[in-house]
């Protein structure tokens, strides 16, 4: 693959990127903002400071302010997944465009997210004790390191034992490898979890599940709309067939 076509992948990986946050922003706007807002009442209630002036109203930190770090985000991984996607292309089995573009995004969302967010999970911005902050933030980003690494470990297990025992054979045992090693990792790594005493665990509960709703968004959309953009660069040929194909 030649430079030229590794840039135009990756602005349309940041392209992929940004309508993905679109809808992600979406997501959190209707479903993620109510467990934030009750997280704020809880602060306020257990706080003996009051009367304090906003530097940003929360009207604006939940339109503007979220959808900036959102979209930010979304372009930000997009590009980070489209040079993931020019480097696993071909590497992985005979998959054409679409199909290494949802593979990648399924595998960002799981080894960049989702086992992350399993040994740490996320609490709301209010709640927590502040002075933890670094340490949660280092303990989460070593987990992403880890997870990425073991995911790579993984893949590079499965093609070496293909010759012997045959793809799929060998894609499972990499799995199995893979599952074994992140489960003693999350058993062995140190706890993070400081969510206050007293604060709702429906609320709790429902921030979470809204946190994994958004990234599940984010990285299915960016799949689905990459797979695209990037089946028009690489298969030029194919894919007015394939379109032409859907509409009969």
């Amino acid at each position: 693959m030649n430079s030229v076509t590794v840039r135009t992948l990756l602005v349309r990986g940041m392209l992929a990127g940004l309508g993905a946050g679109v809808l992600a922003f979406v997501f959190a706007f209707l479903l993620g903002e109510g467990p934030v807002d009750a997280a704020i009442a809880f602060e306020e209630a257990g706080s003996h400071e009051h009367g304090g002036e906003e530097l940003v109203s929360r009207t604006v930190q939940s339109t503007a302010g979220l959808a900036t770090g959102v979209l930010v985000f979304g372009v930000a991984i997009g590009g980070i997944a489209a040079l993931a996607f020019c480097f696993v292309l071909g590497r992985i089995g005979r998959f054409g465009a679409r199909s290494t573009a949802a593979l990648t995004a399924l595998a960002g969302f799981l080894l960049l997210y989702l086992l992350p967010i399993l040994k740490y999970p996320a609490n709301p911005p209010a709640v927590g004790n502040p002075d933890t902050i670094g340490k949660r933030t280092i303990l989460f980003v070593g987990m992403i390191a880890l997870s990425v690494l073991l995911g790579v470990a993984a893949i590079l297990l499965g093609r070496r034992l293909a010759p012997a025992w045959g793809n799929w054979n060998a894609s499972i045992a990499a799995g199995v490898a893979f599952v074994a090693v992140v489960a003693v990792a999350m058993a062995v790594l140190p706890q993070g979890d400081n969510t206050p005493k007293g604060f709702p665990a429906t609320d709790l509960w429902e921030f979470r599940v809204a946190s994994i709703g958004i990234q599940a968004v984010l990285w299915a959309a960016f799949g689905l709309l990459f797979g695209f953009l990037a089946e028009r660069v690489l298969e030029p040929e194919q894919a007015p067939d394939k379109v032409a194909s859907l509409a009969v």
